[in-house]
C-alpha cells in the first residue's frame, strides 16, 4: 500500500462526526481511502504504460445527516514512469569496431 495523498475538513474534531468517501478511476480497486483519517492510498502497484493518471474525487460528509461538510476535492494522480522493463536485443548479437581516438 503506497500512500497518496490525504484529505481533511477543518469541521472534523476527531470524534467521528466527519467521515471521508473516494469517487473516480480507480476508486474502491486502485484507491482507497480510510474514512476516518481521510488517507488516500494505492493498494496496487500502477504502471504508466497502462494508464498515465488518474482522476479521483473526495469529500468530507457528515457521519449523522449523510450530507457534504466540504466541497468536493480533486485529485489528479500522475504516474511515473519508471524502467520497468529490460532492454532486448531481437537480431543480436550485435559486432562493432571503434577506431582508437574516434570523435564522440
Amino acid at each position: 500500500m503506497f500512500a497518496v495523498s490525504r484529505l481533511h475538513s477543518d469541521l472534523d474534531n476527531g470524534d467521528g462526526s466527519v467521515t471521508y468517501t473516494l469517487l473516480g478511476q480507480g476508486a474502491g480497486s486502485i484507491f482507497t481511502i480510510d474514512e476516518i483519517t481521510g488517507d488516500i492510498h494505492a493498494i496496487k502497484s500502477l504502471d504508466r504504460e497502462e494508464k498515465s493518471y488518474y482522476v479521483l474525487r473526495a469529500q468530507a460528509v457528515d457521519t449523522e445527516t449523510g450530507r457534504p461538510v466540504e466541497p468536493e476535492s480533486e485529485f489528479i494522480i500522475k504516474v511515473q514512469d519508471i524502467n520497468d522493463n529490460e532492454p532486448k536485443f531481437l537480431d543480436g548479437p550485435y559486432v562493432a569496431d571503434v577506431p582508437e581516438m574516434s570523435p564522440a
